[in-house]
């Protein structure tokens, strides 16, 4: 005859090896990808080239730059203004590293490096804000690129040096650090 005490014992490990397998999440690994309109998708089973992997074992991975984290107002931004989520990514990523608390030594805060006389005009009220620093920095951006008829380096360059210093030129301003910039901003369009 088997003890009472024995069965209640194992009794008691099966209900709670049972619940524990019934408690614990399911884990597996989620990718991600941003389509070319930034859109992003997620899903568990990759079926095309382009996912990276996002969540491993149920732990969210960090991203190598920290970019990830304001896909969701890049595309915003990009839908509301027309431009390409891969060139408000770009530009994030060469103004400030996607530090949404970034100043330079200028005083251009936040993930687009705004002035704050800049983000006056286009109204925006927290620099610090991601979600109201890319909006703005996005319809700024929108902005050059209607006054340069689209060409690119040039609003890009009087994203970093101002307008009135590329307008009277209509050509590159003489200043190495815009010329760096744009180069920046180019190469890292080809890596979003």
């Amino acid at each position: 005859m088997v003890n009472k005490t024995l069965l209640t014992i194992l009794f008691s490990m099966w209900v709670t090896g049972v619940t524990l397998l019934v408690c614990m999440p399911a884990r597996a690994d989620i990718y991600r990808y941003v389509d070319g309109e930034g859109i992003i998708h997620f899903t568990n089973v990759p079926m095309r080239p382009g996912y990276l992997i996002y969540m491993k074992d149920g732990v969210l991975l960090p991203a190598a730059d920290a970019s990830g984290r304001y896909d969701m107002y890049i595309s915003e931004a990009a839908r509301k203004h027309g431009i390409s989520f891969s060139l408000i990514k770009a530009v994030i990523k060469a103004e400030s590293n996607f530090d949404p608390y970034a100043v330079s030594s200028s005083g251009a805060r936040g993930l687009m490096q705004i002035m704050p006389r800049t983000a006056k005009a286009l109204g925006i009220i927290d620099l610090f804000d991601p979600r109201e620093n890319i909006l703005g920095g996005a319809c700024y951006l929108k902005k050059l690129l209607t006054q340069f008829r689209g060409d690119l380096s040039l609003a890009l360059a009087a994203y970093n040096a101002g307008p009135n210093k590329v307008q009277p030129l209509k050509c590159m301003p003489p200043i190495e650090e815009t010329k760096s910039f744009v180069r920046r901003v180019m190469q890292y369009l080809k890596r979003y």
